[in-house]
């Protein structure tokens, strides 16, 4: 399949990207050069004038290229994807993250892959020679890769990066996939690999730099941390 036939809908959830939205809009630009593309910014009613600053991005790339659909206050990452899904006009649907802790310098590398393979979903890894985490600290580290492991052993879906947010989908299986979750915030990624795992999708990675939060603070905390387990158990028991 040629790069050329397909169109690339990325999804972005926002919650107080002011600082980050433009830059990251930008980097795609930069980087997909050749490429299909429309990104999908879904903001989650920021106090801080993420919405503003996306409707000056629309004047100047165009508001077939940006679209802005919003929800009126957080209502999680899961169903910020959903909502997403609905606007996409691509056969191919990214996800990321507006903070700057994925950068858009990938994306080449992940329809590469997919046009190379055939994959259904490509998974960015910080977990295999190539990758990596920079701007953490030893715990945040261990806890992440603790997280994985855990997840591999007791789950064991062939995927290295479990909690990864960084994937290239075909939009059928992303819809196929989302339709059967139920966890939220942090632990829905993991259920999202898991699940297209469990159904035999063909998965591919591809080796991506995490850099953490350039502006803003992380949103993983000790809650997080125990909604995770308590997914991994639910997950144990339901796949």
């Amino acid at each position: 399949m040629d790069a050329a036939k397909n169109k690339y809908s990325i999804i972005v959830p926002t919650y107080n990207e002011r600082l980050n939205i433009a830059l990251i809009v930008y980097l795609i630009f930069k980087h997909l050069r050749d490429v299909d593309f429309e990104i999908i910014v879904v903001d989650d009613g920021s106090p801080d004038g993420t919405q503003e600053v996306v409707k000056k991005l629309q004047t100047l790339y165009g508001e077939d290229r940006i679209l802005l659909r919003p929800r009126p206050k957080k209502l999680g990452l899961g169903t910020a994807y959903i909502h997403g899904l609905k606007h996409a006009s691509g056969n191919f649907v990214v996800i990321m993250d507006a903070d700057l802790s994925h950068h858009p310098k990938y994306l080449p590398s992940f329809i590469k892959k997919q046009l190379e393979t055939g994959a259904s979903i490509v998974s960015g890894t910080r977990y295999v020679k190539g990758g990596g985490v920079h701007g953490w600290n030893l715990i945040r580290k261990l806890t992440s890769r603790g997280a994985n492991v855990l997840a591999q052993t007791l789950l064991w879906p062939g995927v290295s990066d479990l909690t990864g947010s960084f994937r290239l989908y075909q939009k059928s299986v992303l819809e196929d996939v989302i339709s059967s979750c139920v966890s939220k915030g942090y632990v829905f990624q993991m259920e999202m690999i898991v699940r297209a795992s469990r159904k035999g999708y063909h998965i591919e990675e591809v080796p991506i730099t995490f850099v953490d939060r350039v502006f803003g603070s992380s949103k993983l905390g000790g809650s997080e941390i125990v909604e995770y387990l308590k997914g991994l158990v639910y997950l144990l028991m339901t796949t």
